[in-house]
């Protein structure tokens, strides 16, 4: 016997009849077909308790009972809002009633007189539909709480890529979409000896700022176009000759959406206040 099958048999199944012969003919067939957990009342009122504790998978609910019928049961039903899925087929002798019943909630009907080939084959039927149906509940359930560990290790794996790229390079930086810069650190100001917008923003040219120009464009570049580098090399001259020499890389940052949101790099000094060949602009 297959896991499927073992599971079908030991469903928790409640019989809901004021006719005790009806109860004792379906409670006398499920048993013979091998279900093992079969539970019976002839209160139709004491339903919704009893699956509230209960939690069955299939409630056998006949449709005509004094005091409260199947449509009152299944409206009550409706209002358990742990279970969405009415696991409800009703039995019915009137023709009539059965597409006012699936309307109201019935995943299927037995009709009266029973059939018992016809009540087996649809008690089967609706219990493996039940029983996928909670499989996919809880794998979604379990998809959700995995996408929720993954998110949460992402986010504290990147912020210890953040903390470890500041640390291990002279400084850091982060633009967004509009190319704003909105986190810097490390002694930007005092490495470079300007502010950040004239380092990779589009500030004047003619000031001389000591950067070699060309290479500030195809940096500016590599931004605009987002595109990935790693050791891009980046110099600055000083009016006594020497040069100071940087590696800077950077990559372009995507949402979940794959949506472009900005830029961030590192920085670091090479050498400095060496004398070195002129750099072309």
């Amino acid at each position: 016997m297959t896991g499927m099958a073992q599971d079908i048999l030991a469903a928790k199944i409640l019989i809901v009849d004021d006719q005790s012969a009806n109860v004792v003919l379906l409670e006398r067939l499920l048993a013979e077909a091998g279900y093992t957990h079969v539970s019976s009342t002839l209160d139709p009122r004491a339903v919704t308790a009893l699956h509230t504790a209960e939690a069955f998978d299939l409630i056998l609910l006949d449709l005509q009972m004094p005091g409260m019928d199947g449509f009152e049961v299944m409206a009550g039903l409706k209002r358990n809002p742990n279970d969405p899925y009415l696991p409800v087929i009703v039995l019915t002798a009137q023709p009539g009633h059965k597409l006012r019943a699936l309307q109201a909630g019935a995943k299927d009907f037995i009709s009266k007189p029973f059939d018992l080939l016809e009540v087996k084959t649809r008690i089967h039927n609706m219990l493996e539909v039940r029983l996928l149906y909670e499989a996919v509940a809880q794998h979604n359930v379990m998809l959700e709480q995995w996408v929720e560990e993954r998110t949460a290790e992402l986010r504290e794996s990147e912020a210890r890529f953040r903390s470890l790229t500041e640390l291990a390079s002279d400084w850091y930086w982060e633009q967004n979409e509009s190319g704003d810069f909105t986190h810097v650190s490390g002694p930007v100001q005092q490495m470079l000896g300007l502010r950040v917008t004239d380092f990779l923003g589009s500030g004047s040219c003619d000031e001389d700022t000591g950067w070699v120009e060309s290479e500030r464009r195809a940096l500016q570049a590599a931004i605009a176009s987002r595109q990935p580098f790693l050791d891009f090399a980046f110099h600055r001259r000083h009016s006594d000759g020497t040069t100071e020499q940087f590696r800077v890389s950077g990559e372009p940052m995507f949402d979940k959406a794959c949506r472009y949101i900005g830029y961030r790099g590192i920085g670091s000094q090479v050498r400095a206040g060496s004398v070195v060949a002129p750099v072309s602009a």
